[in-house]
């Protein structure tokens, strides 16, 4: 069996896992992860494979914790969070049934209607964020542009931002990390909350539509009960309130930070905003806001050179890894916002799970990018030590000082 020192919890890791990619990647397709108990693939062409194979490889436990629950923890949940499989951790043939519905509620006009929407939210809080000279990007912009876009497309009322947040970033600690029995009651607590919450949310749009996405989804229910029922629209509304604003949180604080490492650069998108979105692309594939995910071997797999993943093994996809392989990009470890092909990254998925939210995430983006840089051209990383919340998929400094330097804006 196929080893590679492998810490994902360590204080060296989480603050820069890129070494350690290029290490085991260089040494093996894939090898097996005591601390994790799980098989981890390195390269960007198995990576490939294993997320758009499902014959192969299942999905069905792309969201299970990785410790088991705690007794207490684990009656919380039992008498109280009614989550089913959807999306995500969904296998064929259901999961086309439920992709296909959520595809229609989450259309390309009801994204594009959202322009306005996320342009003005933007606008309010760099107003309010630039008032000062020196600022946290996170707090100011890229935690609560996404949560407040989301509960404006599934029609939570934006005075529960904080609280849903804190919900469900509690629930990406019980997924991703390794949190001890009193944390995880803590956070099984929470996550029962989120559920009643949610499944509230769904009972009063049932007699109070909406033009937003958990209207939509009820209306096809609507028109044929056994096209989606009442759990699954509640569970694929909570899987939105989480990973839509996550994963889009890390993103804009990764493509900050990169972009105020690179003065030349950001000077560059600052003459030229039609650089912005190959610059967010190219962000989504040097530091990926998500930078592994998970699937199951359904038969042995040989990826060669002696790596052999066994039929019922967990798999740990490195897709930070994968999108830094110089097999599939050159220079990989050079950040380049003229990258060709930089899209090709892994960092949505890839397959029948590419991330549904791809185009709104995009869109979040490319309007905040180009509403900052018409107001702040002179942005400078603050000196800070970045701090990576401790769990093995989702990757974004928890805090980005940023500082202006007014004397050089025009």
């Amino acid at each position: 069996m196929s080893t590679c020192p492998f810490h994902p919890f360590s204080a060296e890791y989480l603050a820069d896992p890129y070494p350690t990619f290029a290490s085991v990647r260089e040494e093996t397709p894939a090898f097996y992860s005591d601390e994790l108990d799980m098989w981890v693939v390195t390269r960007y062409r198995d990576a490939s494979m294993v997320m758009s194979d499902t014959e192969q490889f299942s999905a069905s436990n792309s969201q299970d914790p990785l410790l088991p629950f705690c007794p207490e923890a684990g009656k919380v949940l039992a008498e109280g969070f009614g989550y089913t499989p959807v999306m995500t951790n969904l296998d064929p043939p259901e999961h086309a049934r439920i992709r296909r519905h959520n595809m229609t509620a989450f259309s390309t006009r009801r994204v594009a209607n959202l322009e306005p929407v996320i342009r003005e939210i933007a606008t309010n809080l760099l107003d309010d964020m630039l008032a000062e000279d020196r600022f946290d990007w996170v707090a100011g912009l890229a935690y609560p542009l996404p949560i407040n876009v989301i509960f404006e497309l599934v029609g939570f009322p934006s005075s529960d931002a904080d609280m849903v947040k804190g919900w469900g970033g509690d629930r990406l600690t019980i997924m991703f990390g390794h949190p001890d029995e009193s944390e995880q009651l803590r956070v099984a607590q929470n996550m029962a909350a989120l559920w009643q919450y949610c499944s509230e949310h769904v009972q009063r749009r049932k007699v109070d539509r909406a033009d937003d996405f958990t209207s939509a989804l009820l209306d096809i229910r609507d028109a044929d009960h056994e096209a989606i029922s009442e759990t699954e629209i509640t569970s694929v509304v909570m899987g939105l309130g989480i990973a839509g604003h996550e994963t889009t949180t890390n993103l804009l604080a990764n493509a900050m930070r990169l972009l105020a490492e690179h003065p030349d650069q950001w000077a560059e998108v600052c003459a030229d905003p039609s650089l912005i979105p190959n610059a967010v692309e190219e962000a989504l594939r040097f530091d990926s806001s998500v930078n592994a995910w998970r699937r199951k071997a359904r038969t042995d797999i040989d990826l060669g050179e002696g790596a052999v993943i066994p039929e019922g093994a967990r798999v740990l996809v490195l897709l930070g890894s994968s999108n830094r392989d110089a097999a599939e990009f050159d220079d990989p470890d050079r950040f380049d916002i003229h990258r060709s092909g930089a899209r090709r990254h892994l960092s949505f998925g890839k397959g029948i799970h590419y991330c549904l939210g791809a185009p709104l995430a995009r869109l979040e983006a490319r309007l905040a990018f180009e509403e900052l840089i018409r107001r702040a051209p002179d942005l400078r990383l603050d000196d800070q030590q970045l701090d990576y919340p401790p769990i093995i998929s989702f990757r974004g400094p928890r805090q980005l000082w940023l500082t202006r330097n007014r004397q050089d804006t025009p």
